[in-house]
């Protein structure tokens, strides 16, 4: 059949998911960001991180830098330039306080998770490199949630850029997961002067990577990936440079797959145009 046997551990709970005996778990909304790059010799590169195995949600699975949304996410004080938190709200089908959310989620996450930082002294420039202790303590109080992105932004004086960020895709978790998330995923390209860096706690390795490289090795299995991350890599595989990535144009589609039982076994069941991605050698 079409579909991907999923883990022993989930058949019950699918089994009790798609009879109604289970309610499905709420999604979370969530950002995760395809930081992206021009390499001199490797051409377009995407910036992955490999979760250790202790997480909860997709151990060893590697992945782009990203999370859950905070509630401060949305305070409305944080200065801001680029599209307006409506116009996010347009390509995302959010409403405007969610689309705000999301948008600085994904800049918080991408900062807490590599050190890039899509924010500037003005709307017009952009912070350089953002390795350094008095960093990694700002850092550090944004993991432990003791300092809001508003409020980090705001005692360093910086405006966030949400026009570095380009809206890609839509994923939503299977029902039948215990830990689910309504995720949005943006692009974005690395500042000049930054360095993505190993910093994460929840990562045991990190790797810029070619994204049909990346994509062929989550479709063998040699990388364990979700078919989210096989889809957006096997879709940047198309493009030749960061430009070219960052002026394409994007319909974002709500994605969310599908279980199927068969003969007592619980089975993925990807979008058509989702599984022509696993197809391709």
């Amino acid at each position: 059949m079409r579909g991907r046997r999923l883990p022993r551990e989930l058949w019950t709970r699918a089994e009790d998911v798609l009879s109604g005996r289970v309610e499905p778990a709420p999604a979370r909304p969530a950002a995760t960001v395809a930081v992206i790059r021009d390499h001199d010799e490797h051409g377009l590169q995407v910036f992955l991180l490999r979760r250790v195995r202790s997480m909860a949600f997709a151990p060893g699975a590697y992945v782009f830098p990203g999370g859950a949304v905070d509630p401060r996410d949305g305070e409305a004080s944080l200065a801001w330039s680029g599209p307006s938190p409506a116009a996010w709200g347009a390509a995302f089908d959010a409403d405007e306080t969610l689309a705000r959310e999301l948008v600085c989620a994904a800049v918080r996450e991408t900062f807490e998770e590599s050190l890039v930082l899509l924010a500037g002294p003005t709307a017009e420039t952009v912070v350089g490199d953002t390795r350094g202790g008095d960093w990694e303590a700002d850092r550090q109080a944004l993991l432990d949630r003791s300092q809001s992105l508003g409020g980090f932004l705001d005692r360093r004086g910086l405006v966030l850029r949400s026009d570095l960020l380009r809206p890609w895709a839509h994923w939503i978790t299977p029902a039948v997961e215990p830990k689910r998330y309504d995720t949005r995923f943006f692009v974005a390209a690395i500042p000049a002067g930054q360095r993505a860096g190993d910093v994460s706690t929840e990562a045991d390795r990190v790797a810029w990577v070619r994204p049909a490289e990346a994509a062929e090795r989550g479709r063998t299995g040699e990388w364990l990936m979700l078919p989210p991350t096989v889809a957006t890599l096997s879709e940047l595989a198309g493009f030749e440079t960061v430009a070219d990535v960052l002026a394409a144009p994007r319909e974002i589609i709500a994605y969310e797959p599908e279980t199927e039982i068969v003969d007592g076994e619980a089975y993925l069941v990807l979008p058509r145009d989702i599984e022509r991605y696993y197809a391709a050698r």
